[in-house]
């Protein structure tokens, strides 16, 4: 999969960490498909960044935890209670 940046991608070192396949290219992206995720420490720098790291971390093996959830809880409005509400399990601390 190929995805075209239109700003710089902050978060592909944090999946990279987490066992994604992402190399860059310019402004590209260039994605291929792993078979599992592994939870990590991971860091957000941004809204959607964040969120996607979350959701990174939902679907990988182990525990994942994410530093600087505050752009999240800024942007989206009771997170981690939504996907609490959808059986997910999401822990928020302080």
């Amino acid at each position: 999969m190929k995805i075209f940046l239109k700003t710089d991608i902050n978060i592909h070192g944090e999946l990279i960490r987490m066992g994604a396949k992402i190399n860059i290219e310019g402004k590209t992206a260039i994605i291929k498909g792993v078979r599992k995720l592994y939870g990590t420490n991971v860091k957000a720098t941004d809204l959607r960044g964040g969120a996607a790291l979350v959701l990174a971390g939902i679907m990988a093996k182990g525990t994942t935890t994410v530093d600087n959830i505050e752009y999240i809880l800024r942007g989206y409005e009771g997170f981690d209670r939504k996907l609490n509400n959808l059986g997910i399990e999401i822990e928020k601390r302080d």
